[in-house]
């Protein structure tokens, strides 16, 4: 009599090759954005630090550090993440209220948005991205047959607002708009009936829309009317947004050439963060500038590649809500330093000066190549 076949159990270690085109466009990214990072902060650096070499050093350090991580997260199952997602998600929930309620951790900023713990600053908005991600996919896989009964899209949605409420009390808005956002498409993707979506949208819209009228979030209106017309206010509130114009326009087609740009000195302030696009257009022009946005597109369609190709739906709506963040924060930076859209204070992926983020942002990529290693596994 034949013996029964033993139970596959999952290993800590992803077995299978990762993703190298995936890992290529990261790379890439990471070497542009530390390239012009260097030349959009040297002038404010020295300015400010007397050390033109202060944020590309650090960032290069953190960028170091986070390929590693990066690597090395790609080889852990990322199966093992399930167990810790409740965790991580408290986690997270009690880091904001915690904000909330003590005085701002960071001097000279009249918003809660840093936590300080000895030498690591950083904004747990940040990590609420990758909570929602997570616990998102690990509910929505171990319970997708629910997906159409009420009950269940209203407890998912009652994480999410409340989520949400805790960042725009910061007040952080931008975050509030990637943690909706992500929370409403892996819902969609995780098979949320139609006669759902719109109204969801809409009291998410509708939520923000009132907070800001009532004056709870009050600085959202000002910089709706700012955006409408920065010359409003052309040396204070519509600065930013006029020198960040200013820039590109200059730039043209070809660019005036690395290192060449104008308005990083001192005109567009702080280029190193969230302006940082502008100077890239400045010096790229054009031709750079639309480079740099389809290896951005390059990125997001190998992630949902790497998601289709998932052997399971708990990594397939992992690698998807990953590489969403990455594609809407780019597109929603970009859209800003345009004046497309109101500043929503959001940084670019891979380029803006942050090394808690930088970190945290690639450590999530290596989540994503761990997924696409196990749909290597099964090809075999």
């Amino acid at each position: 009599m034949a013996k029964p076949a033993k139970r596959k159990t999952a290993t800590f270690w992803a077995s299978g090759k990762l993703d190298i085109t995936f890992l290529s466009l990261v790379l890439i990214l990471v070497t542009i954005g530390l390239v012009m990072l260097f030349s959009a902060s040297y002038a404010y650096s020295y300015e400010y630090y007397g050390n033109s070499y202060k944020f590309i050093i650090q960032q290069a350090v953190v960028a170091a550090v986070g390929i590693g991580v990066m690597l090395f997260v790609s080889k852990i199952n990322y199966h093992f993440l399930r167990k810790f997602a409740v965790i991580i998600y408290i986690a997270v929930v009690l880091m904001l209220i915690v904000l909330l309620i003590l005085p701002p951790m960071v001097k000279g900023m009249n918003v809660k948005r840093w936590m300080v713990i000895g030498p690591i600053n950083f904004q747990p908005s940040e990590l609420a991205k990758f909570a929602i991600v997570l616990l998102f996919s690990s509910l929505i896989a171990a319970n997708y047959k629910q997906m159409k009964k009420f009950s269940f899209i209203a407890f998912l949605v009652g994480i999410l607002g409340f989520t949400c409420v805790l960042v725009v009390l910061e007040p952080h808005l931008s975050a509030t708009i990637l943690v909706f956002c992500l929370g409403i498409v892996l819902l969609v993707v995780g098979g949320l009936p139609k006669r759902y979506i719109f109204g969801g949208i809409g009291v998410g819209v509708g939520g923000v829309a009132a907070l800001i009228l009532s004056g709870a979030i009050s600085y959202g209106s000002d910089r709706i009317k700012y955006w409408l017309n920065p010359w409003l206010a052309p040396k204070e509130e519509g600065f930013q947004t006029i020198q960040s114009l200013l820039a590109i326009g200059s730039g043209g087609i070809l660019g005036r050439g690395i290192g060449q740009s104008r308005q990083k000195y001192l005109w567009v302030p702080e280029p190193h963060n969230d302006f940082i696009f502008s100077i890239v257009c400045e010096e790229l022009g054009l031709i750079g500038a639309v480079i740099i946005i389809l290896l951005f597109c390059l990125l997001v369609w190998r992630g949902f590649t790497i998601a289709m190709r998932s052997p399971d739906k708990f990594g397939s709506l992992m690698a998807i809500g990953l590489t969403f963040q990455v594609g809407l924060q780019a597109m929603l930076n970009i859209w800003v330093v345009t004046n497309t859209i109101p500043n929503t204070g959001i940084s670019l992926p891979f380029f803006s000066y942050g090394g808690t983020s930088l970190l945290i942002l690639l450590a999530e990529m290596g989540v994503v190549l761990s997924v696409s290693r196990s749909a290597n596994v099964e090809k075999v």
